[in-house]
């Protein structure tokens, strides 16, 4: 299955090669290879309103994920159709990203591929386990 990538903001040059390179590996590592994922670069003003209308924080954030099923804690999805083989939509605030790197001294490319497959496998992790769990550099990037 594939993997959308969007680049939705002109603050920050993305290199979408790796982006991608990246995220399907993580598919791959989670067994999730069969379903498709759009991923969004985005910049401050769309995180902004994103985060205010479903989280109500309207402020950028780092990441942002709309999943695709309910599923319980520890399921993966059963899709019945082709269309439902779809794990959601991943929103990373790359230009939020880039600022907290340059503000710490850190590469950004490193640090969004990094950052994304931290978050990934905690996202799915929680939801298979339904633990609670945040990437250790919440707050950092």
């Amino acid at each position: 299955m594939s993997v959308v990538l969007r680049n939705a903001q002109r603050s920050v040059p993305v290199r979408r090669a790796p982006l991608r390179r990246a995220v399907c590996a993580l598919r791959a590592a989670l067994g999730a290879s069969r379903f498709d994922v759009g991923l969004v670069c985005a910049g401050n003003a769309l995180m902004q309103r994103l985060n205010g209308a479903y989280r109500q924080r309207p402020e950028p954030t780092d990441v942002l994920s709309f999943p695709f099923h309910q599923v319980a804690a520890g399921e993966l999805p059963r899709p019945r159709c082709r269309g439902e083989y779809n794990l959601g939509d991943i929103f990373l605030g790359v230009e939020y990203i880039h600022q907290q790197c340059r503000d710490a001294g850190e590469d950004f490319e490193g640090v969004l591929v990094m950052y994304r497959k931290e978050a990934q496998i905690l996202e799915e992790l929680n939801r298979l386990t339904g633990s609670r769990l945040r990437p250790l550099t919440a707050g950092l990037f």
